[in-house]
């Protein structure tokens, strides 16, 4: 085992006694980093003296590393990744700010020196306050209602909506009105019918007493079909009427 290799090894283990939880090895191809050595990472939050140890930390970050061949006399491998509410252009800048360090810290071990870094950096960036910002500013997301953009409403088509609502309403009224009430209405139009077309269109007269004699001795038998109109021809004859009842009062 060279002394490179010896020193790294030690560095781990100090790290995994002092972080904990918050140190893991990880898989080089999870790293981001451009090699098959062993590869780190520890999770950083900010420095806050006030936050809870039960409380979820409002911004989390990773920091990955692993050592090159002559660690600590050359740079480790760096890079930081955002767990939890990080702003990529945030990553750019602190990455950079860890390799300036490590640059400046040649020949002693420094990833502990560099989580430090990272923490007071998070801290001074994502304080308290700012993270309580953020939090606001994703909630208000959350909340915000997509309004669905349809149809624009004016006067013709509102207009032409309530006409179709009130004789649907009409049409509804209809239907729970007695069996009687309709067929009184349907007998007395069909018999001024009934007549016209048996008398008068075949020009036959028809005298008051043989028509009362007929109409006592006849058991005249009305078909449903012949009486009941569809529901279409009812909406059709209500905006018919509605439409004339309306024309004079459009005119003044």
């Amino acid at each position: 085992m060279t002394e490179y290799k010896q020193e790294q090894d030690m560095e781990i283990e100090a790290l995994e006694a002092i972080l904990m939880d918050e140190f893991k090895e990880i898989h080089s191809s999870e790293s981001g980093l451009n090699t098959s050595n062993r590869c780190f990472q520890i999770t950083v939050i900010p420095q806050d003296d006030d936050l809870e140890e039960s409380a979820i930390p409002p911004v989390q970050l990773a920091l990955v590393f692993s050592h090159t061949e002559n660690y600590p006399d050359e740079a480790p491998l760096l890079d930081v990744k955002s767990i939890q509410g990080i702003h990529v252009s945030d990553l750019t800048i602190l990455k950079e700010k860890l390799e300036q360090e490590a640059s400046e810290n040649l020949g002693m071990a420094m990833i502990y020196t560099l989580v430090s870094s990272a923490k007071d950096w998070l801290s001074e960036h994502y304080g308290q306050d700012d993270a309580a910002d953020l939090a606001e500013e994703e909630a208000a997301k959350e909340d915000e209602v997509i309004v669905p953009h349809g149809e624009p409403v004016t006067l013709e088509t509102f207009l032409a909506w309530r006409e179709r609502f009130e004789a649907e309403l009409a049409l509804e009224r209809a239907k729970l009105m007695p069996d009687s009430a309709l067929t009184v209405t349907k007998e007395k139009k069909l018999t001024g019918r009934q007549w016209f077309e048996s008398g008068r269109a075949r020009g036959t007269v028809v005298t008051a007493d043989q028509e009362s004699e007929e109409e006592d001795d006849e058991d005249i038998d009305f078909e449903d079909e012949d009486f009941e109109d569809d529901e279409e021809d009812m909406l059709e004859h209500y905006l018919a009427e509605k439409s004339d009842s309306s024309a004079p009062s459009s005119r003044t």
